[in-house]
């Protein structure tokens, strides 16, 4: 017989790490008391694009549960837990439940909770470990992970986490040890008891709505004992009081298997607000639970758990891998009360929110080859030796946002073939796909799942020509205006309260339809994922194409003095929405002339190649388009000598033409770089971009505290402040270092751009911000907009590194 020996699993050494329960002294805290903070007890999350998420932190507790779409909920639950009990033949046996912090309530008191820094954490998403160290004779390591790779439309929406324990007897006596699964019924918490949420203003002027989740309704939950011969867990449930499915109804799951050599162990009626007693006495004792069974629904006011336990010896020298596996199936997102859509998996699987088990099956069927394609992705990355283990940390660890950040996906329509996608801005900031941050941090959308990201274009497409006159008060000034002018390009696609796609610019802090950044990131965005993603798909640029006539002619309408270039108003008018810049302006006018390039090279692509689809084909084709032609090429002949004229100084490209200002913008080349990327004429000659970067380097960075923390936004020449009370200028942007690092990449200054990205990635993990990365960081410590789309721009540093391949 052949003896095949079991290898503990290889943990990367680029993944970030930490000790189990190690916190900070002095982590960032939030700037503003109305933004979100957390605390830095956050972990890598786990679940699938647009089906929820739950996040276990290097503290050992489930505390993040993005299972309503667009909805942050952060608490932890003590009842949801591994516990392992462990002992070696005739020695004391000795049990902990493997979170490092106690119920703050009092309850579960008769467990004994696992001592902080007794082994390690590692995180390199969509995979982490547990690593435990200095406390079992066993040698102990869960590894966590969703099945989430590359231009995978499938397996990533699933709802599903897979926990793979890996136990080694490195002793010479046998051990018997038992992994115990607590988890309190949650099913029908996760929907906003506010049918008709309010919308105010708060301090900082962008609107919140009230959202209550329905945490710890757990009236008419019942849990049963699931046998199905292998596969043992235990399946939650509710009595459903409605015909039709409704948001936050369906069911979890948790789960593992059996075999001659694994005993099973139940209890799935317990008490998780008591004192705990019915579980952990038996499991105490010798590892097991007193296999009861009681599918009895939960009374109001009353809470509810289940529980399992897996127990083995391990002989000498051996070891084994156990799965466990939890899953969740809940079909429906409502946003507005009556506006429902299916999630993305309910492709997959039925739509009857009764499919938990079935995820279960499928995952202990393909978890295997799902790990192995996650590996087969990472590997080659990870072992470039070209690349620093920090940056190929942070590369991954982005990503845990294209779960986390309250993302959609829905079911797959004629229209939408993968269905409709958006992450939100952020948490603070709750609307999908802000289509000025997206303009670097979509980078990562772009490279591993480019049908969605064109999915995300294709939607403003068929917003940018629609027309909302609702009145409203702007937050910034307290102005009047309506919420979208048809032809503006929207901001973004709406927010979880309303109806996205539907219903766009959901944002009021500033009167979007004014911003002069828009519609060139729409059509730069629209050329980017045509030619990096293989030159082929002319019917993407199809869908697109109605649009950006509309949207360059309706920004063309604020070339006030005819020059060519829309002018900035003075007030914010651009994705620094707190920064007011006046006349042409460096950053708005860079755009403008990168993006009639792009129009330009669009339309001579669609001219030779007509629509497949004849309701695409736009009256008086191809005339029609050599008429556009000759208009962006006219728009571009005044406009080149003008940026220039305005706006350099003769060592970098000025703010703005009418303040007067000497700032010298970090951003200020973005129009540059895109051109650059996308193989357009440049907007500037070379040496005008290299001088003008190479001035942002060193008065934005070297200069802003030494280095220390990247590069702020917009500073005098000599790294000074303009004025110290200011606040985006002062601010260090995560997403915009990146874009600016990917530049200074694509430019040839690597050197530069890794030291730039490097620093970034310090400032975020190094203290307490992972997995919830900021839009802002500044010198003092504090942090602004956790949870930020802008810092998957990270993406883009690794795309110019490797030419996009």
């Amino acid at each position: 017989m052949m003896n095949f020996k079991i290898p503990l699993p290889e943990i990367p050494s680029c993944a970030w790490q930490r000790a189990i329960g190690l916190g900070w002294e002095n982590p960032y805290t939030v700037r503003y008391a109305s933004n979100l903070d957390d605390g830095p007890w956050h972990g890598m999350p786990l679940g699938g694009l647009g089906a929820g998420c739950i996040g276990r932190s290097h503290r050992g507790d489930f505390n993040l549960w993005h299972i309503d779409g667009g909805e942050h909920i952060f608490r932890s639950l003590p009842a949801c837990q591994f516990s392992i009990f462990e002992q070696p033949e005739g020695e004391e046996a000795q049990v902990y439940a493997l979170s490092t912090e106690a119920p703050e309530d009092g309850s579960l008191s008769r467990w004994t909770w696992y001592p902080p820094e007794k082994g390690s954490y590692h995180a390199l998403y969509p995979r982490s470990w547990f690593k435990y160290e200095g406390v079992f004779k066993s040698e102990i390591i869960c590894e966590q992970f969703s099945p989430i790779w590359p231009n995978c439309y499938q397996e990533s929406s699933y709802p599903v986490g897979i926990f793979e324990w890996t136990v080694h007897n490195p002793t010479d006596k046998p051990i018997t040890l038992s992994i115990l699964w607590t988890w309190q019924n949650t099913v029908g918490w996760f929907a906003n008891a506010v049918k008709k949420p309010t919308v105010t203003v708060r301090d900082d002027g962008s609107p919140v709505y009230d959202y209550q989740p329905k945490w710890g309704d757990s009236m008419g939950n019942y849990n049963q004992w699931i046998t199905d011969n292998y596969r043992v867990g235990c399946l939650f449930n509710r009595v459903r009081p409605h015909e039709e499915l409704q948001e936050g109804e369906g069911q979890m799951a948790i789960a593992s298997i059996i075999n001659p050599a694994l005993e099973a162990f139940y209890h799935t009626r317990w008490n998780p607000s008591g004192d705990g007693s019915e579980i952990w006495d038996h499991f105490a004792m010798d590892g097991s639970l007193p296999d009861k069974q009681d599918e009895t629904p939960a009374s109001p006011g009353e809470q509810i758990a289940g529980a399992f336990a897996i127990r083995f010896t391990i002989r000498p020298g051996k070891t084994r891998k156990i799965p466990f596996i939890l899953s969740w199936d809940f079909p429906v997102t409502e946003f507005a009360e009556g506006v429902n859509y299916y999630r993305r998996h309910t492709d997959f699987f039925a739509r009857t929110g009764n499919n938990a088990w079935t995820v279960v099956r499928t995952a202990l069927k393909h978890g295997d080859v799902w790990r192995e394609k996650i590996q087969n992705w990472q590997q080659p990355i990870i072992q470039r030796t070209d690349l620093p283990d920090w940056f190929k940390m942070a590369l991954f660890n982005e990503l845990y946002l294209l779960v986390d950040g309250g993302t959609l996906w829905t079911a797959a329509t004629e229209n939408d073939p993968v269905g409709q996608f958006g992450v939100l801005e952020c948490i603070d900031y709750r609307w999908y796909e802000s289509l000025d941050v997206r303009l670097y941090g979509s980078f990562a959308t772009l490279m591993l799942f480019p049908r969605l990201d064109k999915a995300v274009l294709e939607a403003f497409a068929r917003a940018i020509p629609t027309g909302d006159d609702t009145p409203r008060v702007i937050g910034y000034n307290n102005a009047p205006a309506i919420r979208k002018a048809a032809g503006a390009t929207p901001h973004d696609l709406g927010a979880p309260n309303e109806h996205p796609w539907e219903k766009t610019n959901y944002t009021s802090y500033q009167d979007c339809n004014q911003w002069k950044d828009l519609p060139a990131d729409f059509v730069l965005q629209v050329y980017r994922d045509y030619r990096l993603t293989g030159e082929t798909d002319i019917a993407f640029l199809w869908e697109c194409w109605a649009a950006i006539p509309v949207t360059l002619h309706y920004l063309k309408g604020f070339d006030l003095d005819g020059d060519g270039i829309p002018e900035n108003s003075g007030a914010p008018d651009q994705t620094f929405d707190d920064w007011q810049l006046r006349g042409v302006s460096a950053y708005c006018g860079g755009l403008w002339i990168a993006a009639l390039e792009a129009a330009i090279a669009i339309a001579a692509i669609l001219r030779q190649n007509p629509p497949q689809n004849p309701d695409l084909e736009p009256p008086n084709y191809p005339t029609c388009l050599e008429e556009e032609i000759r208009t962006y090429q006219t728009w571009l002949d005044q406009s080149r000598p003008i940026y220039l004229e305005k706006l350099w100084n003769g060592e970098y490209f000025r703010l703005d033409s009418e303040s007067g200002s000497d700032v010298v913008m970090a951003d200020q080349m973005c129009g540059q770089f895109y051109a650059q990327l996308l193989g357009l004429p440049d907007v500037v000659a070379p040496e005008y971009a290299e001088s003008a970067l190479k001035k942002v380097y060193d008065a934005c960075f070297l200069k802003f505290h030494n280095g220390q923390f990247g590069a702020a936004n917009g500073l005098r020449p000599d790294g000074s402040p303009l004025n110290p009370n200011d606040t985006h200028p002062l601010e260090v942007w995560t997403g915009i270092n990146f874009g600016l690092a990917a530049y200074l990449i694509h430019s040839g200054m690597k050197a530069e751009g890794m030291k730039l990205t490097e620093q970034v990635v310090k400032q975020v993990y190094e203290n307490g911000l992972q997995f919830r990365t900021p839009e802002a960081i500044t010198a003092v410590g504090t942090f602004r907009a956790s949870h930020y789309l802008r810092a998957l721009a990270i993406w883009g540093i690794y795309g110019v590194l490797t030419d996009f391949c």
